[in-house]
């Protein structure tokens, strides 16, 4: 996740942490397949569709939402991630999600 409401900012942010190394490993890539994303979406770092639905982005209660989605999708468990740009300390990130998800 990226605690960012700019969709091109917080792309910048989750692309290269999912193109390298998920969209290089082929168990991955295939599975995104069977989801139904084509080489289209996954070829030269990940299309915008794919790095949004893979990398939740916005406000905390967006985030919130995205993850209760899955929650709601049958998933009995969501790993969180927070990716910031770099060098910045994703611990505000995790306490404004603390308190959405609060």
């Amino acid at each position: 996740m990226v605690l960012e409401t700019d969709p091109d900012i917080a792309r910048g942010i989750g692309r290269p942490f999912v193109a390298d190394p998920y969209l290089k490993l082929s168990n991955y890539t295939n599975n995104l397949r069977r989801y139904g994303y084509t080489d289209d979406h996954i070829n030269a770092g990940g299309s915008d569709r794919l790095i949004d639905a893979l990398v939740l982005h916005g406000t905390g209660d967006k985030i919130a939402s995205g993850l209760q989605a899955h929650i709601d999708g049958g998933a009995n468990h969501v790993a969180i991630q927070v990716l910031t740009a770099d060098g910045h300390s994703p611990m505000a990130a995790y306490e404004q999600l603390a308190h959405a998800l609060l």
